[in-house]
């Protein structure tokens, strides 16, 4: 079938993208589902920092490359081996299919799943293979998703199905700075009655490490940005202290729990150092391959603090996905509050810089089909 969908055509192209143009809206032809997948109409999809990584090279992918990888939209059709999942039904998709079997995937979230990481980093769904060609040539799979289409083929393992409540928007979300801002509090922060949690780097994935630690009310909760709107967004959040890093160094401030969400060695060494004795910094942003840190060990030795690295929140989407939703439907998680725009595929250029500005917490690509 034919589909319309942004293809990242070349990496590292000079900004603005706005006029470099980095990624082509195109039209794609795109495959039926093999066995164990299904066909997907796309209702939102949303723009993460790692889509950036890719488009500005901190993270090689093969291309041309069909991105997004935080969406939701309703099942058109499925393949074979897929018997639970009815035509119509609304589902988030994860950008780590779990396999089920392998060592990662034992280790319930700590670890990426194997086969489902090896599938990402060249471009494949799960199960092997594209689904996706453009004058008769293959185009990449994003993350086993490509969601910023007006369809996509993905792994049954790659989805996690929600109720008709969720809304398309919300449920995008979800997929992606929820499971990963919110599992950083839930899963690797596992926050007790008092403790005081601080978030470093209030983008999409660290707002929602805010909604959730303020969902979960143990303690005070803090928020560190250079830029003062979103210090004020995070208040509206529920954040009961926001600073600037340089305020805050300067204030001493320290925090039982700290979330690095800013994808920076600097972000890093700032969040360790504002650790609180006998706490934990868990890091969660994706800098540069070749960035390093500088830290003191025997800091982390004298004061019994303990570093985690936190990889998609140390989720497993199909535990954690409606753990969110019923949370949203409780009215402890507004989700929606983390949209900062709506905007058109055809926008996404543009979406590009915002979100590297540091614009945008999260726009959201809606889909009128």
């Amino acid at each position: 079938m034919k589909i319309r969908g942004a293809v990242l055509e070349e990496i590292g192209r000079s900004r603005p993208f706005a006029e470099s143009r980095p990624i082509s809206i195109s039209e794609l032809e795109l495959s039926p589902p093999g066995d164990g997948e299904l066909l997907v109409r796309i209702e939102a999809a949303g723009l993460c920092h790692s889509d950036l990584s890719v488009v500005d090279g901190n993270r090689v992918r093969p291309v041309p490359m069909l991105l997004g990888h935080e969406a939701a939209g309703r099942v058109e059709s499925v393949g074979a081996g897929v018997d639970d999942l009815p035509v119509g039904t609304r589902v988030v998709m994860t950008f780590l299919p779990r396999c089920g079997e392998c060592a990662g995937c034992l280790t319930d979230g700590q670890m990426p799943c194997v086969p489902g990481s090896a599938a990402n980093n060249v471009g494949t769904l799960l199960g092997g293979g594209e689904r996706l060609t453009r004058d008769g040539h293959d185009v990449k799979h994003h993350l086993g998703v490509s969601g910023f289409a007006t369809y996509a083929v993905v792994s049954r393992k790659s989805v996690v199905p929600v109720g008709d409540d969720i809304p398309a928007d919300v449920a995008a979300v979800l997929g992606c700075a929820v499971l990963t801002g919110g599992g950083a509090v839930l899963n690797a922060g596992q926050p007790r009655e008092g403790q005081s949690i601080m978030v470093v780097g209030l983008g999409g994935v660290g707002m929602a490490a805010v909604l959730t630690a303020v969902s979960v009310g143990v303690g005070e909760v803090i928020g560190v940005d250079g830029v003062p709107a979103k210090l004020a967004t995070a208040r509206e959040l529920g954040a009961t202290q926001t600073y600037s890093p340089a305020e805050r160094e300067e204030k001493g401030i320290k925090a039982d729990i700290v979330i690095e969400a800013a994808g920076n060695a600097r972000a890093f060494e700032a969040a360790v150092a504002a650790t609180a004795p006998g706490g934990k910094t868990i890091t969660v942003g994706l800098p540069a391959p070749d960035a390093r840190s500088s830290i003191s060990p025997l800091g982390l030795v004298a004061e019994a603090r303990t570093i985690i690295g936190s990889y998609l929140g140390s989720a497993v989407p199909a535990r954690d996905i409606p753990k969110y939703a019923q949370m949203w439907r409780e009215g402890r998680l507004p989700v929606e509050k983390l949209i900062s725009s709506r905007i058109g595929l055809d926008e996404i250029n543009r979406g590009m810089d915002e979100l590297a500005d540091g614009n945008a917490i999260r726009q959201v690509i809606t889909f009128d089909q």
